[in-house]
């Protein structure tokens, strides 16, 4: 088994924050994070998939077709973006890193279990200090 990982980077603002909790809660417990008038990142995110070789290419994904499969469902979709208002598979969930990087797998499973490959992680730094990775359930 080979593991082959792309990076795409994108920019994108969000809030942390529930609805049915005061501005007062929401600040207490997210901090800046929670500013009523967002904040932004430079977010990298880094997909890892895995599989066998294919004998006939030596590849085991054209990356060619692994940059597409990233760039028209994912970085589309959140480059330049509000996260919260914006992005159609994180409406109603909240925008924290952790969960942006489930609602990614989620949509690229099954992208790249056409290609016959495994998504094998999703790592999504939203600061030179903070990453997080997510391998699915």
């Amino acid at each position: 088994m080979i593991y082959i990982t792309r990076r795409e980077r994108f920019c994108a603002a969000h809030k942390l924050h529930r609805e049915d909790w005061t501005p007062e809660q929401n600040e207490s417990v997210f901090g800046y994070c929670a500013n009523p008038n967002w904040h932004g990142h430079n977010y990298e995110l880094f997909v890892t998939v895995k599989g066998d070789i294919n004998p006939d290419t030596g590849f085991l994904i054209d990356l060619k077709t692994m940059k597409t499969i990233i760039r028209e469902n994912i970085v589309k979709k959140l480059d330049h973006k509000n996260v919260n208002l914006d992005v159609d598979f994180m409406k109603g969930k909240m925008a924290s890193t952790e969960v942006i990087a489930m609602e990614i797998f989620n949509v690229l499973k099954p992208l790249f279990d056409k290609e016959q490959v495994v998504l094998h992680s999703i790592r999504l730094t939203e600061t030179e200090n903070n990453s997080v990775e997510y391998f699915g359930d």
